[in-house]
């Protein structure tokens, strides 16, 4: 009977058409809209329990509460309620999910989400019934379609972008910073407007006191180190991301973003080779060690709460603590590249950072016995009054953008930067996760590389960081085809 459910699931997860790709100023799809009516009938399922698995963040900031009990007192008299999935979120439903242990609704990364719609373990949705599918803009969209049979079917509501932002302490600055490093006169400073000011600023701070550092990040972590061969020119996959066969970290000028992170890495410690800046970032932003890093909006929290203990400790009242914190921790978009790729070059001409990023956002299992009630906690969870209230609580970048020009700021411009193709979205193909391992070796020897003697160093000159990416690029493909 079990095996008879799926199977019909399944069919309606066939027969389903959503019409997902569409903002106010493109042109959407040409689709063909199913009945669905194997699934998503608009007959609410009573007396159902919604298990929903979000993000680690969202429950221990105390948004995903929120988002429940608003939702179970908005539905109580439906007979639907919505709990914690308690689950880890990088549970497998492509394994567990046909046993019955997983989720009803999922929360997670485009990427992720995209490799359970391969294998049909999520359900296409009617995105056109959404009241955010004119507020979300192509791109976004695009994470989370399939086609087949010459039909797009969207699998995904978008919710935040994810992207590197660069967080720094404002009250770290140098106290004569405006007549310093302020050149332009713009008020804003200039170490976080260009990463060749970054550079410059991090060796003199690291130079007047060896115990602390300016911008600090393992090289390790390929989500955020490719973001610097995208920019002169690299790409993951050809076609707009499609194409496995095509790989082009080494693409272009890509080599000039190598450059410029060897030259970034010189300026830190032996801590970028490997994880332990990402580990310990929290706690170094807040005691001062480090004056900035980059890391996603979804842990902007996160930093704030290290900053207010560390107030607390030097003897703040709680409330004075918060207010500080707020006002000294800044997240703002990643400084622009100078057009040399050298960060010690005199010439003023820069490029725009790009980055590789990501769509988080809700998908409903194929596996669930209430779509209908699912469906309607998608929705309820990605209106304008919930993504507004995550926003506040979490400080994620919306997806949608009425939401994202009311906070402005930095949320404004992510949003900006995914529009004009500055954010990379990672592919939404299975292929996607053979880049990773291939990367982090590149980068982590790259790190290395700033520490060796010079009669051991790897990458004396641009030819042999050339070659060390089409290395990575070779040993990307090698994987792939041994994967299919």
């Amino acid at each position: 009977m079990k095996k008879r459910m799926i199977a019909m699931l399944m069919l309606g997860c066939m027969v389903l058409t959503a019409a997902g790709c569409g903002s106010k100023s493109s042109a959407k799809e040409s689709t063909t809209k199913g009945t669905g009516a194997a699934v998503f009938n608009g007959k609410l399922e009573s007396d159902v329990t919604i298990r929903v698995l979000e993000n680690d963040t969202a429950i221990s900031k105390g948004y995903f509460k929120e988002l429940i009990d608003a939702f179970n007192e908005a539905y109580k008299d439906k007979g639907i309620k919505a709990v914690d999935a308690n689950m880890d979120q990088y549970l497998d439903l492509a394994n567990d999910g046909p046993y019955g242990y997983g989720p009803d609704v999922l929360y997670q990364a485009n990427d992720v989400i995209m490799k359970y719609a391969q294998g049909k373990h999520i359900l296409p949705l009617p995105v056109e019934d959404f009241d955010c599918y004119d507020q979300i803009p192509e791109t976004a969209w695009k994470a989370y379609q399939t086609k087949k049979d010459g039909k797009t079917y969207t699998c995904g509501v978008p919710v935040n972008v994810q992207a590197p932002q660069l967080y720094y302490r404002k009250d770290l600055l140098p106290k004569d910073w405006e007549s310093t490093w302020d050149k332009d006169g713009d008020k804003v400073p200039d170490m976080v407007q260009t990463w060749k000011s970054m550079y410059a600023f991090s060796t003199e701070r690291h130079k007047e006191n060896a115990k602390t550092y300016g911008y600090m990040k393992s090289l390790n972590d390929m989500y955020f180190s490719s973001g610097f061969l995208f920019s002169y020119g690299g790409y993951i996959f050809g076609k707009e991301n499609t194409d496995p066969s095509d790989i082009g970290f080494a693409a272009g000028d890509a080599v000039k973003g190598a450059e410029v992170l060897y030259q970034l890495a010189s300026a830190m410690n032996e801590d970028c080779i490997d994880d332990t800046i990402t580990t310990n970032a929290y706690s170094k932003l807040a005691d001062g060690t480090y004056f900035a890093t980059i890391s996603t909006p979804d842990v902007y929290s996160t930093f704030l709460g290290e900053l207010e203990k560390e107030y607390e400790a030097k003897g703040d009242s709680k409330d004075a603590a918060e207010k500080k914190a707020k006002e000294n921790l800044v997240m703002t978009t990643l400084p622009a590249l100078p057009k040399s790729g050298s960060l010690t070059d005199q010439s003023d001409e820069t490029i725009d950072s790009k980055s590789m990023g990501g769509v988080n956002g809700y998908a409903i299992s194929s596996y669930t016995k209430a779509p209908n009630a699912c469906l309607e906690f998608v929705k309820f969870a990605t209106d304008y009054k919930m993504i507004k209230k995550r926003a506040e609580m979490l400080g994620i970048a919306p997806a949608r953008e009425d939401t994202a020009k009311e906070i402005g700021g930095t949320s404004e411009e992510i949003y900006k930067n995914l529009d004009k193709g500055n954010i990379i979205l990672m592919p939404s193909i299975t292929e996607v996760s053979q880049i990773w391992t291939p990367g982090k070796t590149f980068f982590i020897d790259l790190a290395k590389d700033v520490f060796r003697s010079d009669d051991k160093k790897k990458y004396k000159d641009e030819a042999a960081m050339k070659q060390g990416l089409t290395d990575m690029c070779d040993q990307i493909r090698e994987a792939i085809t041994t994967l299919q």
